[in-house]
């Protein structure tokens, strides 16, 4: 097959799936292997990138999407609906940076972390997509576990939770203490 034709295949089925796409299913269906298409892909990503196109190619851990540029949004409310924009308040980023780091977790154990109950932070994340079921806790009542979703990695522009921002091992000592503290004046009251 000529570097075309795959680069023709790959662009079609990226196009139609209209989601990310596992490089072993994109191989699988091109009828290459998989380095040969990682290469492919690469090389559009760059054309893409290089070029006045509207459209581009983003990995998301290890899966690849076609999608519009973020540059062309404009263009694009222009002639469709405008999108209803998520709000992320500061309870829903913090639930939401908890799950990232701790994924797969629990409810009990975000309430845990934040002190309060967490149901609405964590229904909202996942109405927004952000969040999912990932599965049971095997412990009594089978708890669901949430984790972080590909939109989520889409929407912060990550392409994989090993890119998220190491937390300073000195700042979580700080943390531990001024928690340790407040609950040392709680109980002195």
């Amino acid at each position: 097959m000529k570097l075309s034709e795959l680069e023709a295949v790959i662009e079609a089925i990226l196009f139609t799936m209209g989601e990310a796409v596992e490089l072993d299913r994109l191989a699988a269906a091109a009828g290459q292997d998989e380095d040969t298409c990682r290469r492919v892909i690469r090389n559009m990503m760059d054309k893409y990138a290089g070029e006045d196109r509207g459209i581009q190619v983003i990995e998301l851990d290890g899966a690849f999407q076609m999608c519009t540029k973020p540059s062309m949004y404009e263009s694009i409310v222009k002639i469709a609906h405008v999108p209803k924009k998520h709000v992320l308040t500061d309870v829903l980023l913090e639930t939401l940076s908890i799950i990232a780091y701790k994924q797969p977790i629990t409810k009990l154990e975000i309430e845990h972390i934040r002190g309060v109950k967490s149901d609405h932070p964590v229904n909202k994340l996942v109405e927004y997509n952000l969040v999912c079921e990932a599965g049971r806790l095997d412990a009594p009542g089978r708890p669901i576990l949430f984790a972080t979703t590909e939109e989520f990695l889409r929407s912060f522009g990550i392409e994989s939770l090993e890119d998220l921002p190491v937390i300073n091992p000195e700042k979580i000592e700080d943390f531990k203490l001024e928690a340790e503290e407040e609950v040392q004046l709680e109980l002195d009251i």
